[in-house]
């Protein structure tokens, strides 16, 4: 399928639609695939026009099966993700203390109470935190965001033994790994292997 018919059914200031009430009966596969790295791979070509990623992203959509879905009110095409859709590329503390994070596809949220970080595991066998965004979907921590965030970062006594490793960001802890008991064992990127 091409984007065009998709495309035309999208508002393109690049608003969020309320795609929780949008439940389409007419279904298909496209061949869209979202890399672990952030790119946007269309009939294996990458997308390289933000505004055109920025614009597929407001109508995409994890269902209940785990699966991604762009949605529009008429139709609903199923594409595949290799970790998480989103990546997050940055990071800054406000006045009060509270980190705001960025995503490749220009979403901004605050890291709080709504938005917590947890710890996951990538294809590549890494635990590496991530942040819900909106509608089902997740953003992983990109690897410089996530040594920021580690420079800032205390360690906690976990009551099961160990430290883990985090930062209170919007009132609440956030975890960005475990410390394993000895000296710079923690679970979170190896920096030299690669990740999103």
């Amino acid at each position: 399928m091409t984007l065009d018919p998709l495309l035309a059914q999208i508002d393109p200031d690049g608003e969020i639609p309320p795609l929780d009430t949008w439940n389409p009966e007419q279904q298909g596969e496209m061949d869209l695939l979202i890399a672990a790295d952030g790119r946007w791979i269309h009939e294996a070509v990458a997308i390289v026009r933000p505004r055109l990623v920025r614009l597929l992203s407001t109508i995409l959509r994890r269902e209940a099966d785990g699966e991604c879905y762009l949605v529009t009110p008429a139709e609903k095409q199923h594409v595949q993700v290799e970790d998480r859709p989103f990546l997050i590329v940055d990071a800054e503390p406000d006045a009060q203390g509270t980190w705001w994070l960025t995503t490749n596809v220009g979403d901004r949220l605050a890291l709080d109470e709504h938005h917590r970080l947890a710890l996951s595991e990538t294809p590549g066998g890494e635990y590496v935190p991530e942040v819900p965004v909106r509608f089902g979907l997740a953003a992983r921590l990109g690897r410089n965001v996530y040594y920021r965030l580690v420079d800032q970062a205390e360690s906690r006594e976990l009551a099961t033994g160990g430290q883990e490793l985090g930062l209170t960001s919007g009132g609440v802890w956030h975890p960005l790994g475990r410390l394993d008991g000895e000296e710079g064992d923690q679970t979170g990127p190896d920096p030299e292997t690669p990740c999103a």
